[in-house]
C-alpha cells in the first residue's frame, strides 16, 4: 500500500475496525501539551497499519530495531545539544607515524580549543587521532556493530562517549545531523563515500548548509587529485552546477581547517524552512547598506519579492531558544547551494553587520 497522508491513514485503520480513540489519551498521559502530538500520533498510525497489513516479520523487525536505535541515539545526544560538533572522517588504516596522522590529532586538539566536539567513527587511525587530540571530555564515537571483532579506540573505549549502532543507515544519519561541519582526511572507500553522500545531501538541499574541509598535508595530492577530477569530468561535463564546489573547501593545515568552521558561524547562526519560506538564522542583524547591497547581488536566490530581515521570530515552532535571534527571510529558490554558502560568507563580513539595535 503506498504512503497515506494522515486523514487518509485514520480512514483506512477505521474501516479496518481499529479503535484510534485510545491513541489521544494514551498521548495525553505521556506527553501532555506538546507540539509534537501530532506527529506521535500519525507515528502510532503508521505501526497500527504495518499492524493490520502483517505483512512480513522480517519489516517488523528491521522497524523495531530502527525505532529503538533512533530513540536511543536522541536520548545519549540529548546532553550535548548545546555544542557544535564537528564530524571528521578517514582512513582508519592511517598508521601513527604517516604526516596526516599528526595532523588528525592536531586537528582534534585545535577543535576541542574552540569548543568544539569531535564526532568520529570511533575507529583506529585518522579517527582515533582526532579523538586522541580532543580528548574523551570533547569527543563523540559512532561505532558500527560487526559480526567479526570490532574494538573502539582508547579515547572513547568504555565511556559514555560511544554510542554503538546496528544499522549503517541510521549512523550515516547522525553522522550528519549531528554535525555542524565535516572535516574530510585521506581515506578509502568509505572516506570518498561519506564525502560524496555530504556533498550530495548539500547541494540537493535534504541536509542544512555546513561547511565541508578536506584536509591534506601541505604536499599531499590527495583531495588536489580528486578535485581535479570533479572539476574536469563533472562541472566541465556540466553533471554538476559551477557553484557546487563552492560548498568544499580544502586547506592544509588544522589552524586552516578550524578556521574555515569559525568563520561560517561567525554571524550566521543556523537555517530552516518554515513552509515556502526560507529562513536564516544571524547572530547580528544586518546593516540598511548591505541588506541593500544583497537585495541586489543575490536576487537570483529568490523565486520572488525580496529578502525581510526580522529582528526575532513571529513564527510558530520556534521552541528551540532561537526565537531572539535576527533572521533573513526569503523564498528560496531551494537549487543552488552553492550561491546561498556565497550568501552565508556575504552576512559573515563584520563590516555588513548594523552597529545599533535596529537595521
Amino acid at each position: 500500500m503506498p504512503y497515506l497522508p494522515n486523514e487518509l491513514l485514520s480512514a483506512y485503520l477505521n474501516e479496518q475496525g481499529v479503535d484510534l480513540s485510545v491513541i489521544d489519551p494514551l498521548l495525553q498521559q505521556a506527553a501532555p501539551d506538546s507540539p509534537n502530538l501530532p506527529l506521535y500520533r500519525e507515528m502510532m498510525q503508521t505501526v497500527l497499519r504495518m499492524a493490520c497489513d502483517d505483512a512480513s516479520r522480517w519489516n517488523a523487525k528491521i522497524t523495531l530495531q530502527a525505532l529503538r536505535e533512533l530513540d536511543q541515539s536522541f536520548r545519549s545526544l540529548e546532553r550535548y545539544k548545546a555544542r557544535r560538533k564537528v564530524t571528521v572522517f578517514g582512513s582508519a588504516r592511517t598508521p601513527q607515524e604517516h604526516p596526516i596522522y599528526s595532523l588528525a590529532r592536531e586537528l582534534g586538539a585545535q577543535l576541542a580549543h574552540a569548543q568544539l566536539m569531535v564526532i568520529t567513527g570511533a575507529g583506529g587511525g585518522i579517527m582515533a587521532a582526532a579523538h586522541e587530540g580532543a580528548g574523551t571530555d570533547n569527543s563523540l564515537g559512532f561505532n558500527i556493530r560487526l559480526p567479526f571483532e570490532q574494538h573502539a579506540n582508547a579515547t572513547v573505549e568504555g565511556t559514555d562517549k560511544l554510542l554503538p549502532f546496528h544499522f549503517f543507515f541510521i549512523r550515516k544519519l547522525f553522522f550528519v545531523k549531528e554535525a555542524d561541519a565535516l572535516v574530510l582526511c585521506p581515506g578509502g572507500f568509505g572516506t570518498l563515500d561519506e564525502a560524496l553522500e555530504v556533498l550530495t545531501l548539500i547541494q540537493t538541499g535534504k541536509s542544512p548548509l555546513v561547511p565541508v574541509v578536506l584536509l591534506d598535508t601541505p604536499d599531499g595530492s590527495f583531495w588536489r587529485d580528486a578535485l581535479s577530477f570533479i572539476k574536469h569530468q563533472l562541472e566541465d561535463n556540466r553533471y554538476i552546477l559551477p557553484n557546487d564546489l563552492k560548498l568544499v573547501r580544502l586547506v592544509h593545515s588544522p589552524e586552516e581547517a578550524v578556521e574555515e568552521i569559525t568563520q561560517f558561524y561567525r554571524n550566521y547562526h543556523s537555517s530552516r524552512w518554515l513552509k515556502t519560506q526560507f529562513v536564516l538564522r544571524m547572530q547580528r542583524p544586518l546593516s540598511a547598506i548591505a541588506l541593500a547591497e544583497m537585495q541586489e547581488r543575490f536576487a537570483d536566490l529568490c523565486l520572488s519579492g525580496d529578502y525581510v530581515q526580522k529582528l526575532h521570530s513571529d513564527g510558530p515552532y520556534e521552541d528551540d531558544g532561537h526565537s531572539q535571534l535576527p533572521r533573513l527571510v526569503f523564498t528560496f529558490t531551494g537549487r543552488d547551494q552553492g550561491r546561498l554558502r556565497e550568501l552565508i560568507d556575504f552576512i559573515n563580513v563584520p563590516e555588513h553587520w548594523s552597529t545599533s539595535a535596529c537595521p
